[in-house]
């Protein structure tokens, strides 16, 4: 295992290095000068020229490229021409906002999504599965950005129960109450989710529960909960786990829309801002953010493989 893990982590270089190569290259293949279309048709030639300076536009796409990578490799991600702040700290403010919308998404989805599929897929063709595979439509169904409103007019303009939208930050206030904020946008985000959750569990159960391993634990006279809990869910785990870090990886590295209704200082709400004020630097920073979180995750989930199924082993070659 360590070696595999060594070896991954090796594969990581390459692929990190496409990602700068593609941030690097579609932020030059966008029509127009980035130091014109910054700021805008009533700028002067001299002030075009001094940001194109300031951002290295006037060297070759070798020297630029080059200069981009040097930086980003000892975790210099340049500045900021929007927030006047160097772009890894622009980045680091937004992540706060983003890990606990993220881990309280991932709890809604752990116990709405995994124990409906789990009941859809013990009790198939009853109402129970019915009802989930309702639920699984509908959540897949609604639009974010419309459920959201909806709950904010109800949950907090109506019944006042909790704010609007928003997000102090707990970390700098040191008040845990201002969680209260994510709620909300919590709830949203985790139905659309857990719906996906729960129709992966649900098949993926209904497989395993048809295998002859589980009608031979059945025959040995096991009870229903061992055979469930140690033969089915964990076969049937992996594809889980996947969906589950994948979903993850999606909310930790921004879900725009949700965080514009709600009005969420995160890496969602942070790209579509920077990409608003044509902030190239901000862009390939959070780029190259969101690349590294898949990847990381991505690594997880795989050596999660060999807890979950003992006949996942792994090696160096």
């Amino acid at each position: 295992m360590p070696a595999y893990i060594a070896k991954r982590l090796l594969y990581l270089v390459p692929t990190l290095l496409f990602v700068l190569a593609g941030s690097f290259l579609l932020m030059r293949l966008i029509p127009g000068d980035p130091a014109a279309l910054m700021l805008g048709p009533e700028a002067s030639v001299t002030q075009i020229d001094a940001l194109r300076e300031e951002m290295g536009l006037n060297r070759s796409v070798v020297v630029q490229f080059w200069e981009y990578l040097s930086r980003t490799v000892t975790g210099d991600l340049g500045k900021s021409l929007y927030f006047r702040q160097p772009v890894l700290d622009v980045v680091l403010a937004r992540c706060e906002t983003s890990l606990l919308l993220a881990l309280l998404s991932m709890l809604f989805v752990l116990l709405a999504g995994v124990p409906a599929g789990i009941v859809a897929g013990l009790k198939p063709n009853t109402w129970l599965d019915k009802g989930v595979l309702a639920f699984a439509l509908l959540g897949a169904s609604i639009p974010s950005f419309w459920l959201g409103l909806m709950l904010m007019l109800i949950v907090s303009v109506q019944l006042g129960w909790l704010p609007t939208s928003g997000f102090v930050s707990v970390l700098q206030t040191g008040n845990l109450a201002n969680l209260r904020g994510l709620v909300l946008p919590s709830i949203v985000l985790g139905m659309a989710n857990s719906a996906l959750v729960a129709r992966m569990t649900r098949t993926n159960l209904l497989e395993v529960m048809r295998a002859d391993y589980i009608t031979t634990a059945r025959a040995k006279g096991l009870p229903d909960r061992i055979v469930i809990l140690r033969h089915a869910m964990r076969n049937a785990g992996i594809p889980i786990v996947t969906v589950l870090g994948f979903t993850f990886a999606g909310l930790l590295s921004g879900t725009a829309v949700t965080e514009t209704v709600f009005a969420l200082p995160g890496i969602g709400r942070l790209l579509v801002d920077s990409v608003l004020a044509r902030d190239y630097p901000l862009i390939q920073g959070v780029m190259v953010f969101v690349a590294i979180v898949y990847m990381v995750l991505n690594l997880l989930v795989d050596v999660s493989y060999s807890l979950l199924d003992p006949r996942v082993r792994y090696d160096a070659r």
